[in-house]
């Protein structure tokens, strides 16, 4: 795994910080939402400390289970979590992991050379969260077990059984607490599926596992009222300490129950994931819905500094930059010192090879790092002991020796592969070059929409129908499709906010395109000079007309083909919109329903079918099916799609923990290649409703 095994990981290199009582008040600070997002987030905590165990050189398997009632389990064949008594607290460690906060190895206890995970806090965080939490531990022939509800322990450790001396390892069972996460306690079994392929990349040669035991009724269930009203009982209504026998009688039960639960289970899903080949498995993965540039995956390791390096890259025909960067397996999406000593040498070395090769002439300007990585799909992964992140989020690394271990080990060993594969060197310099030359045609089409001032209303498109008010944080800007669809827009809209930007066409699909063709696009133009934050490099949000930028377009195929278009767009060249949440998308009705003098809209058909099981199915019913915007007058298209007070926007977000699924997703769909597209359709058709051809 490329760091050092590490002996000594007993009861007293469990570290005690602080406790626990803040976690159910303020789950957000530990876990960033109580929404969707956070929930799978406990998966990952306990995950992440199997991963550690693996990192150590102790773990060879996970296996994540969804059981049927929507509890997780986690098993690995590690160490097992300490059960000796911890000296400090005076109980044993495993109760310390889950019921203190700060409480691991992993903070300079000498448990792990290096660590993943929320800075230790996952195993109590997690069970501070859950309804309930169960332990199993195998070590040393003996199997312990402990279960806690709502982050307090029901019982003390107890010896429950033997096993073999060989077998040692650690189970966690737990059920996320409706109190909690109100919104939903459903685990989407494909998202889930996505991290564990990522984790699987960064830690060449484990095996993960993911089974689905769930019935197809239970995978759909939804949170109700009663399911937390049962819940706010049992926490108000009973100590814990008395009730210790019905808690162990509950859990055996509980054991026998899931197993009748399996066999009688209809929609098992299970996925296996082992990569011996790690990251650079990774970038052919990424890079399967590409033409690769040449067949190599160009992979390099090493160790400077105390910290290991790993780097695997490999350009493709795109003109599109995807690269991943990671701290002991946690994503860094905003980089940081790995990521800059990763781009100084691979333009440093680049432009070395060039000139002394002469592909590069003496009067020609050496080659941008933007030239260079035109194309690339890399990831960059590195393990060090103790990583500095800047901010709470963990997004970008900090430490100064990631910078020059990476800069120092990629220089000396790429200058030699490049040495011994002339043919790939070459092949990696033509498309920089021609790069180059493409990036001064584009910086000349790039002066043509920058707008003199903010102000400078002169310089805006002129089919811009902009809005009075000059406060950005008042003010929306809807992009549509057409002049029909224009048309009803600006006549409905509130002209004090709303600015209505009508394109013509499907825009170009950036995926397939060079920087000057876009500059030079018209539609792609207005865009970027309405929004006034400029794109690439130069993208300033502070500069940002609107804080709102809606896409509005018909509710049919072509109209989802526009949208995505512009989806693209956005991802590629201003993500960061999409990152501060400024992006969204309209949600027009589908149908329009008059009886008598009354109206209803639908926006599935599903909902249609809803209003007409409340109205009745009788033959004086006129149902209305929109096939685009421009059918509607603009009182209606205000009343449903613009009045602040009525409309359904979707807020467009960017998944940091799968960005790069989501990444592969656009090229897949806006790609050249035919077979992973058809792939991508077929495998999630049954989730588009409402297609019409």
């Amino acid at each position: 795994m490329g760091t050092e095994q590490v002996n000594e990981y007993g009861a007293d290199q469990i570290q005690i910080l602080e406790g626990l009582e803040a976690v159910r008040k303020r789950p957000g600070m530990y876990i960033g939402t109580t929404a969707s997002r956070g929930l799978h987030h406990l998966v990952y905590e306990i995950v992440d400390n199997s991963v550690d165990e693996a990192l150590a050189g102790y773990c060879s398997k996970i296996d994540v289970v969804i059981n049927n009632d929507n509890s997780i389990t986690v098993t690995d064949n590690g160490r097992g979590i300490p059960v000796g008594i911890n000296s400090k607290a005076g109980i044993p460690a495993v109760e310390v992991v889950f019921t203190i906060l700060h409480a691991g190895g992993k903070f300079g206890g000498g448990g792990y050379k290096v660590s993943g995970g929320l800075h230790g806090v996952g195993a109590s965080v997690v069970n501070a969260l859950s309804t309930w939490l169960e332990v199993t531990i195998r070590q040393g022939g003996k199997v312990y077990k402990q279960r806690y509800e709502r982050g307090k322990s029901c019982y003390s450790l107890k010896e429950i059984g033997t096993c073999p001396m060989e077998e040692t390892g650690t189970s966690v069972t737990f059920l996320p607490d409706p109190l909690i996460f109100t919104e939903t306690t459903i685990f989407d079994f494909d998202i889930i599926k996505l991290r564990l392929r990522e984790m699987a990349f960064l830690t060449k040669g484990l095996t993960i596992t993911l089974r689905d035991d769930r019935t197809e009724e239970n995978a759909k269930a939804v949170l109700t009222d009663s399911m937390i009203e049962e819940a706010k009982e049992a926490i108000e209504g009973r100590s814990l300490e008395s009730d210790n026998f019905d808690s162990i009688a509950r859990q055996e039960n509980t054991e026998e129950s899931n197993e009748e639960q399996k066999e009688n289970n209809t929609n098992k899903k299970y996925v296996e994931f082992c990569y011996e080949g790690g990251i650079k498995e990774y970038v052919t993965y990424l890079n399967r819905s590409k033409n690769a540039l040449y067949e190599d995956v160009l992979y390099f390791e090493g160790t400077k500094n105390n910290v290991y390096v790993e780097v695997a890259f490999q350009h493709n025909d795109s003109y599109n930059e995807s690269v991943f960067s990671f701290v002991n397996n946690i994503s860094t999406p905003e980089g940081g010192t790995h990521l800059q000593g990763f781009r100084n040498a691979l333009t440093k070395t680049f432009n070395d090879y060039s000139r002394l090769n002469k592909l590069l002439k003496d009067n020609e300007q050496n080659l941008s790092g933007e030239d260079i990585r035109e194309g690339l799909t890399a990831i960059i992964s590195v393990k060090i002991e103790d990583p500095q992140f800047e901010g709470q989020t963990k997004q970008k690394l900090g430490n100064s020796e990631a910078r020059g271990a990476v800069d120092s080990i990629l220089s000396e060993k790429l200058t030699i592969y490049l040495e011994q594969n002339p043919t790939v060197a070459k092949d990696i310099c033509d498309k920089s070059i021609l790069a180059q030359r493409a990036r001064e045609a584009a910086r000349k089409a790039k002066e043509l929409t920058r707008r003199k001032t903010a102000l400078d209303v002169g310089a805006l498109p002129g089919k811009l129908a902009d809005c009075s008010d000059k406060n950005p944080e008042n003010c929306e800007i809807y992009i549509v499709e057409g002049d029909s669809a224009g048309g009803s827009a600006k006549t409905a809209r509130n002209r004090a906010t709303q600015a209505i930007l009508p394109l013509r066409g499907k825009i170009l699909n950036v995926e397939k395109a060079r920087l000057e063709k876009i500059y030079d696009n018209k539609e792609i133009k207005a865009m970027i000079t309405a929004f006034g934050t400029g794109i690439h490099d130069e993208f300033d949000i502070s500069k940002l007309r609107y804080h709102k930028i809606i896409l509005m377009t018909d509710a049919d195929v072509d109209g989802a083909h526009i949208a995505t278009l512009l989806l693209t767009f956005i991802y590629r060249f201003m993500p960061g919109l999409i990152k501060a949440g400024h992006v969204y998308l309209a949600q027009p009705p589908l149908y329009q329903l008059k009886k008598q003098n009354k109206v209803w809209y639908a926006y599935s058909d599903e909902e249609l079918n809803k209003i007409l099981n409340e109205v009745g199915r009788d033959q004086n019913n006129k149902i209305q099916r929109y096939k685009g915007l421009g059918e509607m007058d603009a009182d209606q298209l205000w009343e449903t799609t613009m009045d602040p007070a009525n409309r359904v926007l979707l807020r467009v977000n960017i998944d940091e923990e799968a960005q790069s699924e989501l990444d592969l997703t656009f090229t897949t769909l806006m790609g050249d290649k035919v077979e992973p597209r058809r792939e991508f359709i077929e495998a999630n058709a049954k989730y588009v409703k409402n297609l019409d051809i």
